[in-house]
């Protein structure tokens, strides 16, 4: 499990400690910092995979919600922030192309840029393990910029062999994509 250069030089300029306060500044300036969540809710999910967790906030408001929620990252820091915060969730240390559960997730959710920050080679290893780890029916939704040099929407599409397209949105906010530098995926599996 390694993390990408971009994810190095990312982390390096973010105090851990402090990661939070955007969102809790967000939320007292009356925004709404639960997009990802309310999105997810949004599909009446009774199981939730929050890959590339992070320090688990989507993954603790789904939680909050009453979904059954796994949060999943290859970052130790960020793992250890999850559980401190919220012991009573399952947190696992591993990157995406190496999950081997036998648990299926009605849905999948890859918020922050996960697939942009994954490895160049291993992102469709990334995608196809979300995939095997759907339920029938289940849904991956992945929210990422583009950027030169990162994944393209074409890519990452190409990388979701045999899970069909949903939908596409321009924020986690259910705003349709009509192009821009930000997209929300949604596909669906068999």
């Amino acid at each position: 499990m390694t993390l990408p250069q971009d994810w190095d030089r990312w982390k390096a300029s973010v105090d851990l400690g402090r990661y939070d306060d955007r969102w809790a500044r967000m939320a007292e300036a009356g925004e709404n910092p639960h997009g990802e969540a309310d999105l997810v809710a949004s599909f009446r999910p009774r199981s939730v995979l929050d890959g590339g967790c992070g320090t688990g906030r989507v993954a603790i408001e789904l939680g909050r919600r009453g979904i059954t929620v796994l949060g999943v990252d290859p970052d130790p820091d960020m793992i250890a922030a999850a559980r401190a915060k919220a012991p009573g969730l399952r947190w696992i240390l591993s990157g995406l192309e190496e999950l081997a559960l036998d648990d299926r997730f009605d849905v999948i959710v890859l918020a922050g840029n996960v697939i942009p920050y994954a490895e160049a080679a291993a992102r469709p290893e990334v995608v196809a393990s979300c995939a095997r780890h759907l339920a029938p029916g289940g849904r991956l939704v992945a929210g990422f910029s583009l950027r030169p040099g990162w994944p393209t929407l074409a890519d990452y599409d190409a990388w979701c062999t045999g899970l069909a397209p949903e939908t596409r949105l321009a924020t986690w906010a259910g705003d349709p994509y009509e192009g821009g530098d930000y997209a929300v995926s949604v596909h669906r599996a068999p």
